[in-house]
């Protein structure tokens, strides 16, 4: 089969031929229809081997939409044919966050060596794929797969992170969203849809601006020396009770402090490697700054039934998987409107 594979240190992903996998006891194999192209995947394709933590090569994509395939001895619950989406930060199944839900926080994933799919271990894009156990399994639903599958990421990533914040978004309050790519556009829809605050986008990319201006932000400005000032200007001095980073550099985790609020939140989901001191008098009183990771099960379950009640939806850019490559340096380039998606049948 084909597979869209990471093989050397520093080197551009590669299309390869591999063995097509089989499902072993509890395991599940799909035959993949989408699999999403992300940031993430060049952020781990940056780092240095003595960073690396796991073998090359690996099949990339942590974002996936299949149907089952074959099923291993012991499965029950799912059948050959059914349409599913891959819930990606997995998990040992059994610590005290697993059974919330929450394998993205899993206290044992690092100590088992359990990694995602396409970041550690055999990922979504290939014409095949093994997951480890059901679980990790959400129906589709009748969603279209390729409109579905950046949800698995670029959906419930963001969700999570503004679901924190939801108390703070009350009538008269302030959403900023740093960032308005592949995750960010489609924040901006969730903020839209789940809190009457005012949203206002920052991006140093024109046209992701008009991105954000279609997908519902009620102002998009430029992301540059000004920006907290119209941030301040916008909001009447006060700042934003809620600030999303999408990107994380040291420059827009600097924006995001300087817009937040008295109590308010910022919250960096970006990995450009940005930090943000803490501290008295450094920033506002009572503001918080977190850094989540991806989202629970029962969240993503959530993400794609307002996919199905229409409430989001995400820009795509559809590649055939001889194509990844060029899709993979489109999006290191900035160039991709909304999320980059690979068809590993094509």
């Amino acid at each position: 089969m084909k597979a869209v594979q990471y093989r050397t240190v520093g080197a551009s992903p590669e299309v390869v031929r591999i063995p097509v996998p089989t499902a072993g006891p509890g395991q599940v194999l799909l035959r993949m229809t989408a699999a999403g192209v992300c940031h993430s995947d060049i952020a781990v394709m940056s780092l240095p081997v003595q960073q690396l933590g796991f073998p090359l090569p690996l099949t990339l994509g942590h974002e996936g939409v299949g149907t089952v395939a074959a099923v291993g001895d012991g499965v029950v619950g799912i059948e050959v044919g059914d349409a599913v989406a891959v819930y990606g930060p997995w998990g040992c199944g059994t610590c005290a966050k697993c059974a919330e839900g929450k394998e993205n926080y899993c206290l044992r994933a690092k100590e088992l060596g359990i990694y995602p799919p396409g970041l550690g271990a055999p990922g979504a894009m290939a014409e095949y794929m093994v997951v480890d156990s059901p679980r990790h399994l959400v129906p589709l639903g009748g969603l279209d797969p390729v409109q579905a599958v950046p949800l698995t990421d670029a959906g419930l990533t963001p969700y999570h992170a503004i679901k924190r914040s939801l108390p703070k978004l009350v009538p008269g309050s302030t959403a900023v969203v740093i960032g308005t790519g592949g995750l960010g556009h489609v924040a901006i829809q969730l903020l839209r849809a789940l809190s009457p605050a005012w949203v206002i986008a920052l991006d140093v990319n024109e046209e992701k601006l008009a991105l954000a201006r279609e997908v519902g932000a009620h102002e998009a400005i430029l992301s540059d020396a000004e920006s907290v000032a119209v941030v301040r200007e916008l909001t009447g001095g006060k700042g934003a009770e809620a600030v999303f980073d999408f990107v994380g550099a040291a420059p827009t985790v600097a924006t995001a402090g300087g817009c937040v609020a008295v109590e308010g939140d910022v919250t960096i989901v970006g990995l450009g490697g940005g930090s943000l001191a803490v501290g008295f008098g450094t920033t506002p009183y009572e503001a918080s700054v977190t850094a989540p990771y991806w989202g629970s099960r029962s969240e993503l379950m959530e993400v794609l039934d307002l996919a199905r009640a229409g409430v989001i939806s995400v820009h795509v850019e559809r590649y055939g998987i001889d194509a990844a490559p060029t899709a993979y340096q489109r999006l290191h380039d900035g160039t991709v409107r909304g999320r980059a998606v690979i068809l590993p049948q094509e």
